[in-house]
């Protein structure tokens, strides 16, 4: 495999990589046909090029100088024939060498696509995303690159030069001979060429990485840069990046501005060369005229295809780097696994136990520390504690986000780790206080296209959390557009879809994390008074510091550096004067003091 640096961004790989090339081609077997098809018409087009010099040579040797005007004419029909044809063949042949591109790249994007969504969170929690949108993207389409214009059209430029040989070599040995003279010096230039090139790819690609990065960070936190006034400085380093990136593309322009015009000199070189012997060959009637032009003609077209293989070769070498940052994504095996014969979960009650659980995003680093606890169905628990205390951890190993190192966690006394994911999530509905909106309408928001969810279903959810208010004075109402993220609706109304799309899925556990700490005191009432009427027969635990949420839990866990310190009721914490009495002091006294006067 090709030589890695510390950025996977800075792999520069080899030209051709035999196990990432049979790799890719498992990609093309399906589309095999094309690829033979694709071939036989190489050849043809490959033959029908070097055949119009054969043409001109027994037009100026058999019939000009025999003033045979009428072969002639049909020498000149011929030539447009065979020029007419192979336009017709190249056509098909273009169309089918980008079919079997563009249906390749379909299969390896989708591939690419569902892959990702298998990965574990903690996956992306190492991950840029523009570096991911790269692999998605950039790198694929330098994979499209080599299926339309490199492995097939490979076999052109080789047909074309060996056909060409061929004709030279029948027409004239020694004249062929003295047109492969100039070859070495065209070799050592292919070789310093393709090396410097493969140097400069390698920084283009590294630098491209770090555009998509920082394009993808900045649009992102656009308002945390605008609100801490940022812009002239964050402008000032994308420009550093952008300038690196440019630059670099000019020095690879540089060495293709050079390499080109050599091949040019080299050709003409050698077209000098047969002017000069094969001329006086002609003086001593050694050879024919028609012969000294079809070579000149020859040597012209012979250096073409060689150009072509040096610019197939950058495809090549785009191609290998790619693939092999496509295949580390592919490889990548982050995944939760799923058991081989799950326990189905047929009617979950609800009920929830934590064994002795322990758990690290890093090994070294215990987050939740032997915690033990049980949630009785219909109970409403809430966690409290400070920040890092490991509130949310507890919800993303109970949806197996990340999987713990030791101990059991049990739902309706089943295992988690026995059940499938999928159908262990379908149970779960999760309200997050970061809302995230897809773009589509609040009805795709909400149902999230399940089939399973009627608009009936949709509408009666958003009427429960009062999320029907503000939905039906929009124009569209369930169909208004939603802008990416949702940048076009307020946050208590993101936070009272989302709350409708938890509704909606009808779950038996109902998780909310923090949900209503960004809403006005209108909006959370709205929700408390449907969490108060919905959550009968379920199953919630709620993370959250507001005094509505937490006094009327069934039972408050209190935790600490990963800890739980505290378990009871509003009633019971306060009379222990613990952890939880500290946290309602600081956090409730004033705002109790308001609401009695």
């Amino acid at each position: 495999m090709a030589k890695k640096n510390s950025s996977e961004d800075e792999i520069l790989g080899k030209a051709y990589d035999a196990k990432l090339m049979k790799r890719l081609l498992g990609f093309v077997k399906p589309y095999k046909k094309y690829v033979i098809l694709a071939i036989l018409l190489n050849i043809l087009v490959a033959g029908l090029g070097p055949l119009r010099p054969y043409l001109t040579k027994i037009a100026i040797d058999d019939k000009i100088f025999n003033g045979d005007l009428h072969g002639l004419m049909l020498i000149s029909v011929a030539l447009i024939g065979a020029l007419v044809f192979q336009s017709v063949i190249q056509y098909f042949l273009t169309y089918f060498t980008n079919l079997l591109g563009q249906k390749t790249i379909l299969d390896l994007r989708d591939k690419l696509f569902r892959h990702t969504q298998k990965l574990s969170v903690s996956f992306f929690d190492r991950t840029p995303i523009g570096r991911m949108v790269t692999r998605v993207t950039n790198d694929v389409e330098s994979l499209n690159e080599l299926f339309t214009s490199g492995i097939v059209m490979v076999f052109s430029d080789v047909f074309i030069i060996v056909w060409i040989l061929g004709f030279m070599f029948f027409i004239n040995w020694e004249l062929a001979l003295i047109t492969l003279s100039v070859l070495p010096l065209l070799i050592y230039g292919t070789f310093l060429f393709r090396k410097k090139v493969r140097e400069s790819y390698r920084d283009i690609r590294k630098y491209l990485a770090r555009l998509n990065s920082y394009m993808q960070e900045h649009i992102t936190g656009m308002g945390i840069v605008r609100l801490f006034n940022k812009e002239k400085e964050e402008a000032k380093k994308f420009a550093q990046i952008n300038g690196d990136h440019r630059d670099e593309n000019i020095r690879s322009v540089f060495y293709y501005a050079v390499f080109y015009p050599g091949v040019e000199l080299i050709s003409s070189a050698a077209i000098a060369l047969i002017i000069w012997y094969g001329g006086g060959d002609v003086v001593q009637n050694k050879i024919s005229l028609g012969v000294l032009f079809a070579f000149i003609q020859y040597t012209e077209m012979f250096f073409r295809p060689i150009r072509d293989l040096s610019e197939k070769y950058n495809i090549m070498q785009t191609a290998m780097a790619s693939s092999e940052r496509i295949f580390t994504l592919l490889d990548d095996q982050s995944f939760i696994k799923n058991p081989e014969n799950p326990v189905p979960l047929d009617k979950v009650k609800g009920k929830i136990e934590f064994e002795k659980v322990n758990f690290a995003y890093n090994e070294d680093n215990l987050i939740l520390k032997d915690i033990s606890f049980v949630i009785n169905p219909g109970e409403t628990v809430a966690i409290v504690g400070a920040t890092g205390a490991g509130k949310t951890s507890i919800i993303n190993i109970l949806t197996r986000f990340y999987d713990i190192n030791s101990g059991r966690i049990l739902v309706d006394g089943v295992d988690i780790t026995k059940v499938d994911k999928r159908e262990l999530r379908s149970k779960i509905s999760i309200v997050l206080q970061d809302v995230f909106l897809f773009f589509g309408t609040i009805r795709s928001n909400i149902g999230m296209n399940n089939p399973g969810i009627s608009d009936e279903k949709i509408v009666a959810s958003a009427q429960h959390v009062g999320a029907d208010r503000f939905i039906q004075n929009l124009p569209n109402q369930y169909d208004e557009e939603v802008k990416e993220r949702g940048a076009t609706l307020s946050v208590g109304q993101k936070q009272l879809i989302s709350f409708a799309r938890a509704l909606a899925h009808d779950p038996s556990i109902l998780i909310l994390d923090e949900a209503t700490s960004s809403v006005d005191t209108e909006t959370e009432n709205m929700i408390q008074t449907a969490i108060e009427t919905l959550l009968e027969g379920r199953t919630a635990i709620v993370i959250a510091h507001r005094l509505s949420t937490i006094r009327n839990a069934d039972k408050i866990m209190v935790m600490h550096k990963g800890e739980i310190k505290e378990m009871g009721s509003h009633e019971e914490l306060l009379e222990k004067r613990g952890l939880y009495y500290k946290l309602y002091q600081l956090q409730y006294k004033d705002q109790e003091l308001v609401l009695s006067k």
